[in-house]
Order: structure tokens, then sequence, then C-alpha cells
């Protein structure tokens, strides 16, 4: 069997492991950000377990390569679900998915009982471009919304 290999189209780099190809995504993206700002931004690289994180404005955006499935999440916690008000905040974060999320949705991830807002796909055929997309769309949503949620329902 032919072991997989990740390739940055941009650049024709190849990667052995999904981590890695990742990991030079987030070295590219710190680049970006630091041309734009005029400062050194160096965001963390992916820890052991494939996880690390970037904060944008009162947001934090997880990154986590999950290897075994080829799978790149995107995940922002929000806040608890409420224990009032539930159905309006069901209704109103599945109001938000239809129209306010992009290519983000809405999730409770059931073992915190956390309100999340998450993105995936799978890391083949993953390109920069995207990469930025996906994580600027989680960052700029998750901003939007975190402080109004918490405000409407807790």
């Amino acid at each position: 069997m032919t072991e997989k290999q990740y390739i940055d189209r941009e650049t024709e780099t190849k990667y052995d492991t999904a981590v890695q190809l990742v990991n030079s995504f987030i070295e590219r993206f710190s680049a970006v950000v630091s041309k734009a700002t005029g400062s050194d931004v160096a965001f963390g690289l992916l820890d052991a377990d494939g996880f690390t994180s970037v904060k944008r404005g009162s947001a934090t955006v997880g990154i986590n390569v999950v290897e075994q499935s080829d799978v790149l999440i995107f995940i922002a916690r929000m806040m608890k679900v409420p224990s009032d008000n539930t159905e309006a905040c069901f209704r109103k974060i599945l109001e938000l998915n239809f129209t306010a999320t992009s290519d983000a949705a809405f999730a409770i991830e059931k073992a915190t009982d956390t309100i999340c807002l998450r993105a995936q796909r799978t890391i083949s055929g993953l390109d920069y471009d995207e990469f930025e997309e996906m994580l600027h769309t989680i960052a700029t949503v998750a901003d939007e919304w975190d402080d109004r949620l918490i405000e409407e329902f807790s």
C-alpha cells in the first residue's frame, strides 16, 4: 500500500504527514499576518496531538489535524448551553447556520455541553488558500457572535 503524501500545490513541496503540511500553512499564515501588521507574529505549530489555537478578538480558534481520519477541524468554543431559554438559543444558532456562518456551522460538543462553531474538511487536496479562508471564516464569525450569544443567552 502506498503511503499518503501531502503536496502544497503553490510551492510544490511534498510532505509525508498532514501535520507537516498544516504546520507549513500555519507558518505561512504567521508570515502573512506579520507582513500585514508590520510586527513579528508567530502562531504556535501543532502539538503532539495535532492541535494548536489562534486568538482573534474575543475568539480562540482551535486547529486540529486528525491524521488517522485525514481531517482538518477548526473549532471555536462559544459558550455553555444555557439552562434557561435553551430552545430560543438553539433556534438562534440554527438560524445563524443558515444565514451567517458561511462554511462554518454551530454545533454542540456533547462531552462539555458547549456550543461551538466548527468547520472541517479532508486534508488531502487542501491548499493554503482554503486553509486561510477556513481559518478566517471561523475567526470572523466566532468573534462576531461569541459575545452576542453570551449576552443574549447567559
